[in-house]
């Protein structure tokens, strides 16, 4: 009798995930809002969902090793705003490493906040992360302690019987300025298996091509793209806190927001030394569907008439 892995299971879902939220979205395009999406892949800003918003996020990195194949991972994100200072977000991680095998590795539950009502020159936004993820995580959604380019390099078939769940903790502080975004996000993070807080850090900058829209509707027009840049790496932990034995990536791309709330982004990014992965490519597509809260408590509201 054929029994099926819980890991072909999970691959599964993962895809069946990926198609799910296409449909959604062509389903859905009349709940579409257009909005200016920095481009940041790794750090965040403090741009919340609107309140009832659903936003349908999958992203993709490929990145080179030098000791071991290269590999794709991908993940889907699916946000909500569930009130003007709270939105949470699902993901679903998976990898595929070259000659070796695809697999699911994990989800994680985020959750912002962000404490001040109004805009300010400061922008504060607290960030709640629960992570269920192996070893064999390549997402490199963000780096800590001391993780460099050898730890991905384990085989799957190993590197998957190790897993990690964890808090991860993230002080974002993001301003607006003449049409220019800046963000610093401070990480820590908690392994629950009685391992040292780790730390690390990101930061980014970005500005719409154009500030003022064109006199007539288009796609290509230079306020739909927003150019930025994303620093990040590790700082060590409890017991190393630093530099020493970290890795550290730059990153640069533009966002490409069409008017019927599609977002592009691409991001080639590059290790600043000899712990980092010599090159990642990062790339992502989503779509915003406001109204999204609405539209199902009116369905379910229908069906109970």
């Amino acid at each position: 009798m054929h029994t099926i892995s819980p890991n072909s299971l999970c691959l599964f879902v993962l895809r069946l995930t990926v198609l799910v939220f296409g449909l959604l979205a062509l389903l859905a395009s009349t709940l579409a809002s257009y909005s200016q999406e920095n481009p940041y892949i790794v750090a965040y800003d403090h741009n919340l969902e609107e309140p009832g918003s659903l936003e349908v996020e999958c992203f993709s990195a490929f990145g080179t090793q030098r000791g071991g194949p290269d590999f794709h991972a991908y993940w889907a994100e699916l946000e909500y705003g569930a009130s003007a200072w709270w939105a949470t977000e699902m993901y679903l991680d998976g990898q595929a490493t070259f000659s070796q095998s695809t697999l699911f590795t994990g989800y994680r539950w985020e959750n912002r906040f962000r404490p001040l009502k109004n805009e300010h020159l400061i922008n504060p936004v607290l960030y709640v992360e629960f992570e269920n993820t192996n070893a064999a995580d390549k997402i490199l959604k963000e780096v800590e302690r001391h993780d460099v380019e050898a730890d991905y390099a384990v085989p799957n078939a190993l590197a998957r019987q190790e897993r990690a769940r964890e808090l991860e903790f993230k002080l974002i502080l993001s301003s607006n300025y003449k049409g220019w975004n800046f963000t610093e996000n401070t990480i820590a993070t908690k392994n629950l298996c009685n391992e040292p807080w780790e730390f690390g850090y990101a930061m980014g900058g970005s500005r719409p091509l154009a500030m003022k829209g064109a006199a007539h509707c288009c796609n290509l027009c230079r306020q739909h793209f927003v150019a930025g840049v994303e620093l990040n790496g590790g700082l060590g932990d409890r017991y190393s806190f630093g530099l020493r034995d970290t890795s550290h990536y730059l990153g640069a791309g533009p966002a490409w927001n069409l008017p019927s709330g599609w977002t592009f982004r691409i991001e080639p990014t590059f290790g600043l030394n000899d712990n980092s992965h010599q090159f990642l490519l990062r790339w992502g597509i989503s779509r915003e569907f406001s109204g999204f809260g609405s539209m199902v408590g009116g369905l379910f509201k229908g069906r109970q008439e």
